[in-house]
């Protein structure tokens, strides 16, 4: 069963696809089905949309996948929506702010997160590398609610896009989260309501006495249109995290990817000790998956000794435009 639905993923096929990504979301087949990705031919842009529940995520997302849909790109979004309390299943709310016209250029997907909490589910970076395996121009992933656990976004987005609305107190919620220091465009939504001039006045004010890096702040309405091009512009003009120098290192970041999947997956039922426990800090959220990675990589290196570096374009730090 398996092996045809890779075979159909690979000829393109979207009900193999979201089987797939049903598999993942429930822990099964992992190694198996990212140990048989294709290569990668491109980097798809991935987007993390963050923010408290109500400041408009969706409505926003919504208006992103227009703008990417004129210029001909492709879309696949994952939508971390509430879990239910009583079925353990997404409320599905996030879908009902998208666009609903059936669009084969458009894919979103609902999550169920583990709590109510404003956690990304475990599985979303492996969903992701399904989506950009699939070839996805633009990746969207949004979260739900706002909280320490979404500061992990950046472990697997090129760009985290930070949305506050006005009259909420939430510039000091924000700074006490972490958010505004892992974020690359902080967007103060719904421009078009009252208080907007003076939360991005105590943002800035902010910003000056903190003294740390400064994320361009954007005034933005998908209600009335205002700042949406500018902010389609800040995105697109920010670098991919993990953009490479040729195709052979493209390949390399698959083989890497790929050798650490099986090596997640096998340590949920070997005897080493020293995974097991690194597996167990990564799946209470302990560790990040880029500190668990970290992590795994060490222990590599000390059984079979340094590995090899995967090169990057110099300039490949993350870049802000101005404000």
């Amino acid at each position: 069963m398996l092996e045809s639905l890779l075979q159909r993923f690979h000829q393109g096929d979207r009900q193999a696809l979201s089987r797939l990504l049903t598999l993942l979301a429930h822990g099964d087949k992992r190694e198996e089905i990212l140990g048989h990705l294709p290569v990668l031919k491109k980097l798809s842009r991935i987007v993390a949309l963050t923010g408290a529940g109500g400041v408009g995520k969706s409505t926003l997302a919504g208006r992103l996948i227009e703008l990417a849909r004129r210029q001909g790109q492709t879309v696949a979004v994952l939508a971390c929506d509430p879990r239910s309390p009583l079925s353990g299943g997404a409320l599905l709310g996030d879908r009902f702010r998208m666009p609903a016209e059936p669009d084969d250029g458009v894919f979103i997907r609902s999550l169920a997160t583990p709590s109510a909490q404003g956690t990304v589910p475990k599985c979303v970076p492996a969903l992701l590398q399904v989506l950009e395996a699939f070839g996805f121009d633009l990746l969207i992933v949004e979260t739900v609610g706002a909280g320490q656990g979404d500061t992990g976004v950046r472990d697997f987005a090129d760009v985290v896009v930070l949305l506050l609305q006005p009259e909420t107190g939430d510039d000091i919620q924000w700074e006490k989260a972490g958010l505004l220091e892992v974020a690359d465009l902080v967007v103060i939504h719904k421009a078009d309501l009252p208080g907007a001039d003076l939360a991005e006045a105590q943002l800035r004010a902010g910003q000056e006495l903190s003294g740390d890096r400064a994320p361009p702040i954007l005034r933005v309405s998908a209600k009335t249109g205002e700042g949406i091009e500018e902010l389609w512009k800040a995105i697109s003009a920010c670098p991919l995290r993990r953009e490479m120098e040729s195709s052979e290192d493209l390949d390399l970041l698959r083989l890497a990817q790929a050798t650490l999947a099986r090596w997640f997956a096998q340590a949920e039922s070997n005897q080493d000790a020293s995974l097991r426990h690194l597996i167990h800090q990564w799946h209470q959220g302990v560790l990040t998956q880029g500190e668990a990675t970290s992590a795994l990589i060490h222990l590599l290196e000390k059984e079979y000794g340094s590995l090899p570096q995967v090169k990057r374009r110099p300039s490949s730090g993350r870049n802000h435009p101005g404000p």
